[in-house]
């Protein structure tokens, strides 16, 4: 499995675990692609996964530029159009470093990042 969607198998089983509903995945904008439209406590909430193997080369935190959060706040808003959605909501990223096996190595999630 390629290392993107393994992180984002892993993400989702985390925000599962972690009492999110999951409402869409790898939903397509005009702007891109959202990973992960989830939603909790009537939030609606848009997860950017970045999943790296090691962090020899930056960690995922690293490759959040402001150029990728500007993209990840258009395709927020044009999903929220798109659906509809009328209550509150948020961006979230969740990082993922994966050891050579496959495991995690480590997982932060960090709401609310724009």
């Amino acid at each position: 499995m390629q290392t993107g969607k393994l992180g984002e198998e892993i993400a989702k089983d985390y925000l599962e675990k972690n009492g999110y509903k999951i409402i869409e995945r790898n939903f397509k904008t005009k702007y891109a692609e959202i990973d992960l439209v989830v939603e909790k406590n009537k939030e609606l909430v848009i997860v950017e996964v970045r999943t790296k193997r090691g962090d020899l080369f930056g960690t995922p935190e690293e490759s959040l530029d402001k150029r990728k959060l500007r993209k990840l706040w258009l395709n927020a808003r044009g999903y929220v159009n798109q659906a509809h959605w009328s209550g509150p909501y948020r961006v979230d990223a969740v990082c993922i470093i994966l050891k050579s096996d496959n495991s995690v190595d480590r997982l932060n999630h960090y709401p609310s990042i724009i």
